[in-house]
């Protein structure tokens, strides 16, 4: 049985499942579904579009779903989907979808820290970890497990790969393959997300196929294109490798490029 505080209001016709918890002056508008056993903390917005998955919890002041700031936007029907077991911190803003793409999604088990920004048609996948006053521009892309330390600005389009590690304060115009560390300015390859991989289970053998392809992309003196059929050409197809190369070849805004000085 769900508990919901008189003080707040709620729409007649959201779609509130069991175990709900919705805590004094919080805001929820009509066009709304709420998954079982997630809470709704004290001044909480939630707007219209909202998809909220199961035991999520939405910390004071978070604003789930409002309208874009897009000014193409012409108030068209779309949604902002969160999740199942993802914490939504304290002043976080989550726009809704554009005709572009028609929703934000924010996927299972993350952490949106205070104070970040998720615009329109953003997806950030499963795992992913956003740092206090990250501002996330429409449409980018973060896949599973990556990691964006705080104050990071990510312009519109960029893709991030799996298993990646931003480095605080860092502005983003390029799209950061897996399983790297980016950072500096101009933001650059770093490294190897050593430490991450580690703690997600990849063996030695992975992580030292992976450095041996980022060798190839970022120490060799090769462009990107040489480097991508020397790495097909001599090196022992994986997964991982498979990740990079797609990854790269398919980056519209270009790569982030290396600077290991």
């Amino acid at each position: 049985m769900s508990n919901i505080s008189s003080l707040a209001y709620v729409h007649p016709n959201v779609e509130i499942k069991d175990d709900v918890i919705v805590e004094p002056f919080a805001y929820i508008e009509d066009n709304v579904v709420i998954g079982a056993g997630t809470r709704i903390m004290a001044h909480a917005c939630i707007m219209s579009g909202a998809r909220i998955g199961k035991n999520c919890t939405i910390f004071p002041n978070a604003i789930i779903s409002g309208i874009p700031q897009d000014l193409k936007f012409e108030n068209e029907e779309s949604l902002a989907i969160i999740g199942d077991n993802t914490t939504i911190r304290e002043c976080v803003t989550i726009n809704r979808g554009t005709k572009s793409r028609g929703q934000t999604i924010v996927g299972n088990n993350c952490l949106l820290m205070a104070y970040c920004h998720v615009a329109h048609d953003c997806v950030l996948k499963d795992y992913v970890i956003v740092g206090n006053s990250v501002q996330i521009a429409g449409e980018v892309e973060i896949d599973d497990y990556a990691i964006i330390s705080g104050g990071t600005l990510i312009h519109q389009f960029t893709r991030i790969g799996k298993h990646t590690m931003i480095q605080g304060g860092t502005r983003l115009g390029k799209d950061i393959p897996p399983y790297s560390v980016a950072g500096r300015e101009p933001v650059s390859y770093v490294g190897l997300n050593i430490v991450g991989l580690r703690r997600r289970g990849f063996t030695r053998e992975q992580i030292n196929n992976i450095q041996e392809v980022y060798r190839y992309l970022y120490l060799s003196g090769y462009n990107i294109t040489q480097a991508l059929e020397k790495i097909e050409s001599e090196l022992s197809e994986t997964d991982e490798q498979t990740d990079i190369v797609d990854f790269v070849r398919a980056s519209s805004r270009g790569v982030v490029r290396g600077n290991m000085d």
